[in-house]
Formats: structure tokens, sequence, C-alpha cells
């Protein structure tokens, strides 16, 4: 599955933004999809996760309440809405997805290697 990331852009603080991550060449349906993001000099963070089937959400304490994951299997397309941003979720947004099948991901979610297919990023920048 190819993944291409979007939405990304320049945002004041407390503002919002939500991104897309449209999937083409498999049927998103059969694929768990994350985010995550990297900071610049810092290492890559978990930002959120989602089971196939929608039934599995997850997030870390540093977005919970701000950030919602969705996904829109007709569409072929997993989204991210970002609101109250503040200037640390300024990154490099990736979108991720593993297969559904894969095991032990309700448990393994937040680690990027339990991903095998990764979208090229888009930039969130939020000012202060």
């Amino acid at each position: 599955v190819q993944l291409q990331a979007s939405g990304g852009g320049l945002v004041q603080a407390g503002g919002s933004l939500r991104l897309s991550c449209a999937a083409s060449g498999r049927t998103l349906s059969n694929y768990h999809m994350a985010w995550f993001r990297q900071a610049s000099g810092k290492e890559r963070e978990f930002v959120a996760a989602i089971s196939w089937s929608g039934q599995g959400i997850y997030y870390p304490d540093s977005v919970k309440g701000r950030f919602t994951i969705s996904r829109d299997n007709a569409k072929n397309t997993a989204y991210l809405q970002m609101n109250s941003l503040k200037p640390e979720d300024t990154a490099v947004y990736y979108c991720a997805a593993a297969r559904g099948v894969t095991e032990g991901w309700d448990r393994l979610h937040k680690y990027g290697e339990e991903y095998g297919y990764w979208g090229q990023g888009t930039l969130v920048t939020v000012s202060s």
C-alpha cells in the first residue's frame, strides 16, 4: 500500500489542522493506521493509532483530548484532526500502516517498527 500524507501547514497556537493520509494500491480496511511525528533534532514520537475496524483507538497523554484519529475506509483515507495546537506540536507528521493481521498490534501500536508502510510526511508548524 502507498500512503500520501497532506494537510500540514503553518497555524497559530490554539488553532486547528486536519491531516489526511490517502492510501492507494490496497484497500485501507485491511490495515491498522497510525500517525507519528518527528520534531527537528528529536526522536520519532507516536501520536495516534486506529485499528483496521476502528474499534481500537490509542493516543499518548501529550495529545489526548486535543487530537482525534479517524478513518473512512470507503475513501481509503485516514485523518488526524488536531485542535488546540501548541508550539511543541511542531514536527513533520507521518502516517503509517500495518497489516490487519499484525500479531500483537493492540499492545505494540505505539512502536514504529510495527508498521511496514509509511507516507512521506507533512510539516506542521505552530507559531506562538
